[in-house]
């Protein structure tokens, strides 16, 4: 158990303790914190030459520190800002914006579900570099938006107002101790109940030759552009810049949330130094007094023995004056209570990255959440011989030099960061190692996931294609450089991690060099087989459930999707119970059978009980209709998954009419598709007297006609020779036509005791091309359904007007997405329409890349149903 003790093994938590549960930054040669983790782990110094576009004329300021590449860039549009406003911004504020983004996605939190949350933004940051520099362009370049682009105090309320939060939002300055300052401020807000979680943090950057001339000349830099902290050779520090993010939570909800937990800040001070130690000193002197009693406070706060820290990170600037007061500090307040063989380590990542000033102290404290995470002890560079103004050994203290575990691992981890402020202004926190979860009783019973697919979809997103491509990129790219991921559990964390942004695609393969593939493919801009892209928001009301009628059966059709999605094999099973007093086969057993599929009274109930069992699982991936249509037959599944219909109503309907089909209608009829306009097909219907009708209109050039046999074979023999494209369909029954007059009293007699109700979702009948009150679909409905034209394409038309903009055809294979695509792209263009599965193709594989399609064109979807909830990546 790591050494963690029982009070935090047993599922209790302190109610002081805050859990840091997200983290991101952006340092000198670190990108984020996977990045800075292996700059400190290994000793690399990331002091060097200012960038050649840094401080262009100046002469006087130190050119070396620790610097980021191309402050300048941003993706203003990601944020929603004009270009022109984002050049008057603060690069704090765009950084800001940037950090608190990722620390939000490390979290596991979707940022826009904290919209309207108590969440608070705590920001620490010192000076005004940019506002100065705007402030040389002359007053004619002042604009609208230069007021909020150079206020410091608009650097946290950027945050808060870009994610709609309503916690506290301050930006904090204490000079170099701001930032953990504004920790210590988040923790408290957390405590208090004012804030439900926190982003907290500091930003900084070096952009002004006046800010370092400044501290030149007070004797605050370094000639040599490094910091010797605790060093005999200590002369000053190298300026640093850059920001790091951490997101709290009071550990208690953490816990009860499941949450990633990186540490937990046990308790913290702040104070002034007032008066200073009374020697006079200057107002930047810092006091051995204050600092001295600042720690002290910070460990009784958190209820922690001194005795128990074993590692504290200085603020340890390297000063002459600054590094012997807070040696003698620190000694005093921890070292001098521990014994002589037991020195506390101690170290300053300013060794690695510089002196961030208003973001040194959550640089500090980001070092030692990764240490406590790691359980190692990074060094601390550039130390050989103590100042002679510090003895180490008298005050119990030990400069850390090398990589190592910590010293007493079979115990909780405790540790400590300082910050001070030349000001005066000094802030300490306690830090600890993550409580490990101990089970408690049986785990809660998961559902499980809705499709147990061999393909496994990975979603990613940007602002734009270009964003798209580069998230692709960046994918792929950790994906090789880690061999062993989980696929499913890449998958689960993207989905529940990150925010679905406009351009979307879903990459879908059965293995990692599928996967990996897909990615390289859509990073190139160009996606191949496996990939699904879109973007925008999907148009209108809602997404349509179309049922198709007899045609889109195939032998073995469901059954991949029965091996493999328990919720659509529970679906069907009630179907087979909803059809057996009405049936003499077995729905699971005729699924395979050729044969059997061949006869109506048998593939119109199958059909039926596929579809009904299709949209149940569509609906259990989040893919819920907002409206409903059927084709013939269809309507009766249609009907069913509206609410309109009982499922043993349904099933009785369905049954029963396959069944008097064949006996009275069975060998006497047929019936054809003609790829001609209505118009043209009733010209032409005209030369068999009667004999022929039209059935269906499906879309602009869809229609089926139906009658007798002879007529429909002098049909599609007229067609052969006059160059009219006519297909026989595989029907033995002349359906909406006059021969089904013969069944019109027997079938409203047995359907007399099917009792319709209102529907959940709107119903849009074919027979009427209106939106129909499902109370009304009784036996006479059921009979008009099977006797008069369909009316398809109307309906469909209808339904367009009506503002809906999405079509999924719930059936074994997509027979009418060539027809709506025709009537709908027409007039709207944005449509989206889909199929579900494909005739005698991968049932799993072709379901998740149809919840892909509506997905990239932004229909909502839940992922976690095939790939879960995880951590991040």
């Amino acid at each position: 158990m790591n050494g963690v003790d029982a009070a935090l093994t047993d599922g209790k938590a302190d109610a002081g303790e805050i859990a840091v549960v997200g983290l991101s930054c952006r340092l000198p040669k670190a990108a984020g914190p996977a990045e800075f983790w292996r700059l400190l782990r290994d000793g690399v110094d990331a002091i060097g030459e200012a960038p050649h576009d840094r401080w262009v004329g100046d002469t006087h300021s130190p050119r070396r520190g620790g610097f980021l590449d191309q402050i300048d860039h941003f993706d203003a549009d990601f944020f929603g800002i004009s270009p022109k406003e984002a050049v008057a911004m603060d690069p704090r504020q765009r950084l800001l914006l940037e950090l608190s983004w990722e620390a939000l996605e490390d979290t596991r939190i979707v940022p826009a579900t904290l919209r309207g949350s108590r969440t608070g933004v705590f920001v620490g940051a010192m000076g005004d570099d940019y506002a100065v520099l705007m402030g040389r362009l002359g007053q004619e370049t002042i604009g609208q938006h230069t007021l909020t682009g150079s206020s410091r105090a608009i650097i946290a309320n950027r945050v808060s107002r870009f994610l709609g939060l309503r916690g506290p939002s301050l930006t904090v300055d204490t000079a170099q101790s701001s930032s953990l300052v504004a920790v210590h401020m988040a923790c408290e807000s957390l405590r208090r109940g004012e804030s439900t979680l926190a982003i907290a943090g500091g930003v900084t950057v070096n952009i002004l030759a006046e800010s370092t001339v400044s501290a030149w000349k007070i004797g605050a830099l370094s000639p040599d552009g490094r910091c010797h902290t605790f060093d005999a050779r200590a002369n000053g520090y190298a300026r640093g810049e850059g920001g790091a993010v951490v997101v709290l939570k009071k550990l208690a909800d953490a816990l009860a949330a499941g949450d990633k937990i990186y540490c937990v800040i046990a308790g913290g001070a702040v104070n002034n130094e007032g008066e200073g130690d009374g020697d006079g000193s200057g107002l930047t002197v810092p006091s051995r007094s204050a600092q001295t009693d600042v720690i002290q406070e910070a460990y009784q706060r958190a209820s922690v023995d001194p005795t128990e820290v074993q590692y504290v990170e200085l603020h340890g600037t390297g000063t002459k004056v600054g590094d012997p007061i807070e040696a003698a500090a620190l000694g005093a307040a921890l070292g001098t209570r521990r014994p002589a063989d037991s020195p506390l380590l101690v170290g300053s990542v300013k060794t690695n990255v510089g002196h961030l000033e208003g973001a040194a102290g959550i640089t500090g404290m980001l070092k030692v959440v990764l240490s406590l995470r790691h359980r190692l002890l990074p060094p601390s560079l550039n130390f050989v011989e103590a100042n002679p103004d510090i003895p180490l050994d008298e005050l119990h203290l030990r400069v850390h030099t090398q990589l190592a575990d910590w010293p007493e691992r079979s115990r909780r981890l405790v540790a400590g960061v300082s910050a001070f402020g030349m000001g005066g202004t000094n802030c300490h926190l306690v830090l600890a190692e993550a409580p490990v979860r101990v089970p408690d009783g049986e785990p809660a019973e998961s559902s499980g996931p809705v499709v147990l697919s061999s393909v496994v979809p990975w979603v990613v997103s940007g602002r734009s294609e270009s964003a798209l491509r580069e998230q692709a990129r960046r994918l792929a790219a950790y994906v090789e450089a880690a061999a062993g991921l989980d696929l499913v559990g890449v998958g689960a964390a993207l989905v529940s991690t990150r925010a679905g942004l406009e351009h979307r695609a879903v990459v879908l393969g059965a293995d990692r060099d599928e996967l990996i593939a897909g990615l390289a493919g859509l990073a190139s801009g160009a996606p191949g087989a496996g990939v699904v892209t879109g973007q925008g928001t999907a148009d209108g009301r809602g997404v349509v459930f179309v049922f198709p009628g007899q045609g889109s059966q195939w032998v073995g059709m469901a059954q991949g999707l029965l091996a493999v999605s328990p919720v659509f094999a529970e679906r069907i099973g009630e179907c087979a119970q909803a059809l057996a007093p009405f049936v003499e086969w077995d729905l699971l057993e005729v699924l395979g059978d050729q044969a059997a599929l061949e006869r109506t009274d048998v593939v119109q109930p199958v059909l039926w009980a596929v579809m009904v069992s299709l949209a149940h699982l569509w609906q259990s991936l989040g893919v819920t209709p907002a409206a409903v249509v059927g084709h013939s037959q269809g309507e009766i599944a249609a009907a069913c998954v509206a609410g309109g219909l009982s499922l043993e109503d349904a099933a009785r309907i369905i049954a029963v009419r396959s069944r008097l089909f064949v006996k009275a209608l069975s060998g006497r009829g047929g019936m054809a598709s003609v790829r001609l306009p209505l118009a043209e097909v009733e010209s032409l219907l005209a030369r068999w007297e009667g004999r022929l009708s039209v059935a269906a209109v499906n879309g602009l050039s869809w229609v089926v006609v139906s009658g007798d046999v002879e007529a429909v074979a002098e049909l599609v023999a007229a067609g052969e020779a006059e160059g009219f494209r006519v297909r026989r369909m595989a029907a033995d029954g002349a359906g909406h036509s006059v021969h089904v007059e013969r069944i019109r009293d027997e079938l409203i007699e047995s359907l007399s005791g099917i009792v319709p109700g209102e529907s959940r979702v709107a119903f849009y009948s074919t027979v009427t091309g209106e939106l129909t009150d499902t109370r009304e679909l009784g036996a006479e409905y059921w009979y008009r359904n099977a006797r008069e034209t369909v009316r398809m394409a109307d309906t469909t038309r209808v339904l367009a007007a009506a503002g809906y903009g999405t079509f999924v055809e719930v059936s074994p294979h997509p027979v009418l997405v060539p027809s709506l695509e025709e009537t709908l792209f027409e007039s709207h263009p944005s449509a989206v329409v889909t199929g579900t599965l494909r005739r005698g193709e991968n049932e799993s594989e072709q379901l998740l890349t149809a919840v892909a399609r509506l997905h990239t064109h932004g229909v909502p979807v839940d992922w976690s149903a095939v790939v879960g909830r995880s951590s991040a990546i």
